[in-house]
Formats: structure tokens, sequence, C-alpha cells
């Protein structure tokens, strides 16, 4: 992993959104596949110690994954998420909540819209997560979201040097 590689973490509570913009040193397809397929997906999303565990995922608009967040001890914190739009290789949206075990969900949830562009070999991924609530933002950031995702992406770009062999 290079240090050299973009990475901006701006949350604005005046639009409650939070944007996130990441470089990987990694082509633009494989860094699609790590957000798109299940079996690459949960090698990463999970801030470590805690791992991500996919019971499902449909990936197509209308489809949705369920998946639970899974501490050391056991401890499952489910989510479910909604595909509202795909554009292959450069765009997805998707409805995030927090559910229980049987996928009720807490409302209210957040709008994630995850853009992708390469250039040079290097992907860039500019997130944008939209909450209706101002409340529920600033809760997901006192979690320590923040710390949490940027962990997450220290880790999926360890991965995709280890997958594309960088």
């Amino acid at each position: 992993m290079t240090n050299s590689l973009l990475f901006d973490f701006t949350v604005d509570k005046a639009t409650k959104t939070v944007f996130i913009t990441r470089e990987f040193d990694a082509d633009l397809s494989l860094v699609w596949d790590a957000f798109t397929k299940p079996e690459i997906l949960d090698q990463w999303v999970a801030a470590k110690p805690w791992t991500s565990r996919t019971k499902f995922m449909d990936f197509k608009v209308g489809g949705r994954r369920f998946y639970a967040m899974v501490s050391p001890e056991g401890q499952e914190r489910w989510a479910i998420q909604k595909y509202t739009s795909i554009s292959p290789k450069t765009n997805f949206k998707l409805f995030n909540a927090f559910a229980d075990k049987d996928e009720n969900p807490e409302l209210p949830g957040s709008d994630w819209d995850h853009t992708f562009s390469e250039q040079n070999g290097k992907t860039t991924v500019r997130i944008a997560i939209y909450n209706e609530s101002l409340a529920r933002m600033e809760k997901m950031i006192e979690m320590g979201f923040q710390e949490g995702f940027t962990m997450s992406m220290n880790t999926l770009a360890d991965l995709l040097a280890t997958l594309s062999g960088k």
C-alpha cells in the first residue's frame, strides 16, 4: 500500500452527508468487484477485530444484501442494504439501515452513492452517505464510523495489493 494515495473523509452537517474519497493502486474491475461481490466484500468491510458475514446478496437494482458485523465474542450487528441504481463499473446507489436478525430495518437509514473512476492504473472511489436525520448521522460518527471506515479502507487497500499482485 502506498501512503501517497488520496484519502479524504469530510462530514457536512448542513447537508447531513458524509463524503469519502479513496484512491486505490488497483484497476477498476478489481475495485468494483471488491465492493460488489460478497466473497471479497466480507474480507475487508468490517473494522478489525470485527468481521463481516453476508447472509445473502443479490447485486441488482431492487436486490438486497443482508449481513452482520460480528464481534470477536460473536455479537452480531445486522444491516440491510437495498440497491436502488447500478451503472456497471461506474456507480451504484443503495439504501442502508441497521436491522434485526429477522431483516426488520431500524429506520431512519442512509443513502449511499458510490462512484468509481480509473486513471493511470489507479482507481478512485467517491462515496456520499446522505442521512435523512442529522441525529442518525451524529450517532454514526459518535460510534466511531470515521475510524472504523478508515480501518476498512486500509484493509481493502492491502487486500487489493494482494489480489492484484502489487
